[in-house]
């Protein structure tokens, strides 16, 4: 099952939301992603595998905001994989968003979406 945290505050979140997640990890996942937003818009790191991993992609290209959101994802659309982890954004990469549990028509959403031209990098039901 899926966990999800948010963090808002004066201070760094990043933190905050990677040990939320930890402590979220009994829940089961496939893959684990963080989003803040900082002085210059927003920064996400997402990866396939597990909390520990996601720390480690922190340590070596780091982000800070003073607001975020975190996600572990169990997979029900779309194989495991650092495009499908949470958070997602929007086409302009200024919206963050995740989920939990299943969007029971989200083809039809995703047809109409592309008819306007949206384009998707993900193969989930977000």
């Amino acid at each position: 099952m899926c966990g999800i945290i948010g963090c808002a505050g004066v201070r760094d979140t990043v933190p905050g939301l990677i040990e939320g997640l930890r402590r979220l990890e009994y829940r089961g996942y496939d893959s684990a992603g963080i989003a803040v937003l900082n002085g210059d818009g927003l920064e996400r790191r997402r990866v396939k595998g597990k909390v520990r991993d996601l720390a480690e992609e922190v340590r070596r290209h780091p982000i800070r905001g003073t607001c975020g959101i975190g996600h572990t994802r169990w997979a029900t659309h779309g194989r495991p994989s650092e495009d499908n982890a949470h958070p997602h954004t929007d086409c302009s990469g200024t919206i963050a968003l995740l989920h939990n549990g299943i969007v029971e028509n989200y083809w039809s959403l995703k047809e109409k979406l592309l008819a306007e031209g949206h384009v998707f990098k993900t193969e989930t039901d977000t």
